[in-house]
């Protein structure tokens, strides 16, 4: 599963499930763009992938359509196509119905639905007639609902069904588009989700309890997935969710 001379762009690429899946197409031989709200940390993981291979970074907002469009431009400008896009960024908002404003509720949407829409339209155009592959980072949270999370379990539902749209209107374009839905993900933030407990340990104790293989996930894990769907490897596959839960979701949490 290699990439070799490819150019893909992944948004949240700063940290977390972002970071390792651009790590791990630098290793194999992609070039990348790291779209990052946090301009310091795109800058900061840029930096240290390129004695490994060649990373840009870009200081963006995925939900600002002049920040996506300008985005793409600079990867073409810069790095002549694009090959992969990887919708990756994310944020999670808890809270039921009656404590969301509406700024709240348009807040986790536009990062986390509009911004795959949105890299989608201007990303298309430019892997159409060569081919491309478009992976989305959805969530078990798309398959299996939990209280007070209804505009993060909304998005991440909604972005299975972008998903599987994408790959229909564009599999004449030779473009590709799967989604990965992660379960447990060792990152900064469930480490921010952790810090909100009045228990860590004890909590941490549940989480672990829910996995059959007995831990939760890396970065790591969900990179070597999206580095799959983005390789020639997966070249039948289009549509699909693949879940990297450990089991949690199969085992009914």
């Amino acid at each position: 599963m290699q990439l070799d001379n490819l150019v893909a762009l992944v948004t949240g690429g700063a940290k977390g499930i972002g970071a390792g899946i651009a790590e791990r197409f630098v290793d194999g031989g992609a070039a990348v763009v790291i779209f990052d709200i946090d301009g310091e940390g795109a800058r900061r993981t840029a930096a240290g992938l390129c004695a490994r291979g060649r990373a840009l970074p870009f200081e963006g907002d995925v939900s600002n359509e002049e920040h996506v469009r300008a985005a793409v431009e600079r990867t073409i400008a810069e790095l002549g196509r694009l090959d992969i896009l990887v919708n990756n960024a994310g944020i999670e908002v808890p809270g039921t119905m009656p404590e969301y404003s509406s700024a709240q509720w348009d807040r986790q949407l536009g990062v986390n639905l509009k911004g795959a829409f949105l890299f989608a339209k201007y990303a298309i155009p430019h892997m159409r007639g060569r081919g491309g592959a478009i992976v989305n980072i959805s969530s078990v949270h798309a398959f299996v609902s939990y209280a007070g999370n209804a505009a993060y379990d909304a998005s991440k539902a909604g972005l299975l069904a972008l998903t599987r749209t994408l790959a229909l209107d564009h599999g004449s374009d030779g473009i590709r588009a799967n989604a990965i839905c992660p379960g447990y993900i060792d990152t900064p933030m469930m480490e921010e989700w952790l810090a909100g407990v009045p228990d860590r340990e004890a909590t941490m104790r549940q989480v672990l309890s829910f996995h059959p293989l007995g831990r939760i996930g890396t970065p790591r894990d969900i990179a070597e997935a999206a580095l799959f769907l983005a390789s020639d490897a997966a070249s039948f596959i289009s549509g699909a969710c693949l879940v990297v839960d450990g089991a949690m979701t199969v085992a009914g949490h």
